[in-house]
C-alpha cells in the first residue's frame, strides 16, 4: 500500500512530529510505503529526509498569491498520474482546501487526517468542506466529536498518533549530565513544559501557579518551546515579563527551541502543561510518560483520554490555585512522585506503541477503503 502524505510544513509541531515517526517507523509496517509531499522547506522535510523518506517538493503556496497554489496544484497532479500511489492522506485543513480536489480528480481515495477540532465555520474550513474526503482519522475522540461539523457524511475512525520511546535506557547519567549544563543540584524538583508558544497551552496558569509556590524551596521549571512566528516572540517576551513581576524568573528557566527534548525530560521530576483550551491530542504528553515524568494537567480536550489516576493528575481548567496546590504536593512528596511514575511507560505504550499503532492504521486503510489487506501484521503485546 503506498501512501502520499500532504502537508504545508513550514513549522514544526504535533503533526510534523507524527509524519517524522512514520518515516521512521517504516520498517515496522512494511505493507505501507509512505511517501510525502510538501510545500515548504525547513525543520520538518529535512528530518524526513534524514529519516530515509522519500519528499516530493510541491512548492511555496501562499493563499493571497493565487498563482502559487495552481502551480502546486500542476505539481501534485503531475506527481499522482505518475506515482501510482493507492492513498493520499491530507493533513489539516489548509491542506485539504489546496489539494483535496485535485486528488479526488485523479479517482485516488482521499482520507482527511484531523489533527484538531473544527467549527464547520471560517473561510478555511468552509473551502476544505467543498472536497469530501472517503474517510476522515480523528486523532482523539475529542477532536472525532466535532468532526461531523465539517463532513457529516464521511465516515470517521479514531487513532491515536504512534509515539515513538525516545528515552535513553541509562536515564540517570543523562539527569546527570543534563543537570549540570544548567546547574541544577540533583534533589531540585523540575517541572517542564515542552510545546509551542502558543497561549492556549497554558504557561501563563503556569506561571501564575508558580507565583504562588515562591516560599516552597527546592525547585525550579524549563519552558521548552521556541518562537517560531511574530506572534510567539511578543508572547515569550510577556511570559519572561510576568515571570519577573512574580518574582520567579530566577527559577523560570526559558530554554527555546531544543532538539534534545528527550534529554531535558530524562532530567526533569514533573510535566506540567495546564492548558486553557482543549489539546487536540497530545503528543507531548506522551513523550513525558515515556521519560517517566508524572502529568499535571486540565481537564478538558484530549488530556482525560491520556491523563489517569495512575500517571499523573487532572485539574479544572483555567484554576492556577488547583494547579499550585497539584504541584506542591508533588513537589514535597517524592514517594506519590515515585508512584505516578511507576505507571507512566505502561499508559503511553498501551496508547501509543507504534507497532501496536501503525498496525491499526494499515488495517483502517485496507478496510474502509478497501485496499490491499495486509500480508503480515506484527504481533501485539497485551496490556
Amino acid at each position: 500500500m503506498k501512501i502520499l502524505h500532504l502537508y504545508a510544513g513550514n513549522l514544526f509541531g504535533g503533526i510534523e512530529t507524527y509524519l517524522v515517526t512514520l518515516a521512521k517507523t517504516q520498517t515496522l509496517m512494511p505493507q505501507m510505503q509512505h511517501e510525502f509531499g510538501l510545500c515548504f522547506s525547513g525543520r520538518l522535510m529535512s528530518e524526513l529526509q534524514q529519516a530515509g523518506a522519500i519528499v516530493h517538493e510541491l512548492g511555496a503556496v501562499k493563499v493571497r498569491k493565487p498563482w502559487t497554489v495552481w502551480a502546486a496544484r500542476s505539481r501534485l497532479k503531475a506527481l499522482l498520474r505518475q506515482g501510482h500511489f493507492d492513498v493520499v492522506i491530507a493533513h489539516a485543513c489548509w491542506v485539504q482546501a489546496i489539494f483535496g480536489a485535485v486528488v479526488k480528480a485523479q479517482k485516488l481515495p482521499l482520507v482527511f487526517s484531523a489533527h484538531d477540532t473544527v467549527s464547520g465555520r471560517g473561510w478555511l474550513e468552509q473551502w476544505a468542506k467543498r472536497t469530501v474526503p472517503h474517510l476522515v482519522i480523528a486523532n482523539s475522540d475529542f477532536t472525532r466529536s466535532t468532526l461531523k461539523l465539517l463532513y457529516p457524511s464521511s465516515p470517521s475512525c479514531l487513532l491515536y498518533h504512534p509515539v515513538l520511546n525516545s528515552a535513553d535506557p541509562d536515564q540517570a547519567s543523562l539527569r546527570r549530565s543534563v543537570r549540570s549544563q544548567f546547574q541544577t543540584p540533583d534533589d531540585q524538583v523540575v517541572m517542564i513544559q515542552a510545546c509551542r508558544l502558543e497561549p492556549w497551552k497554558g504557561h501563563r496558569l503556569l506561571l501564575s501557579a508558580l507565583g504562588q509556590l515562591k516560599d516552597v524551596p527546592n525547585w525550579e521549571t524549563w519552558i521548552v518551546g521556541g518562537a517560531q512566528r511574530s506572534h510567539e516572540k511578543a508572547y515569550l517576551a510577556s511570559l519572561q515579563a510576568e515571570a519577573k513581576a512574580l518574582g520567579i524568573d530566577g527559577r523560570v528557566k526559558f530554554l527555546g527551541q531544543r532538539s534534545d527534548v528527550p534529554n531535558l525530560l530524562a532530567a526533569a521530576d514533573i510535566h506540567c502543561q495546564p492548558n486553557s483550551g482543549g489539546e487536540p491530542f497530545g503528543i507531548a504528553f506522551i513523550e513525558a510518560l515515556y521519560a517517566g515524568l508524572p502529568i499535571v494537567t486540565t481537564a478538558i480536550g484530549a488530556a482525560p483520554e491520556i491523563v489517569n489516576d495512575t500517571c499523573g493528575c487532572l485539574v479544572p481548567a483555567g484554576d492556577p490555585s488547583a494547579i499550585a496546590q497539584v504541584l506542591k504536593r508533588l513537589m514535597t512528596d517524592a514517594t506519590e512522585r515515585d508512584r505516578l511514575s511507576q505507571g507512566c511507560v505502561d499508559r503511553a505504550v498501551a496508547l501509543c506503541d507504534p507497532a501496536q499503532q501503525l498496525s491499526k492504521l494499515c488495517k483502517i486503510l485496507s478496510l474502509e477503503l478497501s485496499l490491499e489487506a495486509p500480508v503480515q501484521t506484527p504481533k501485539l503485546t497485551t496490556r
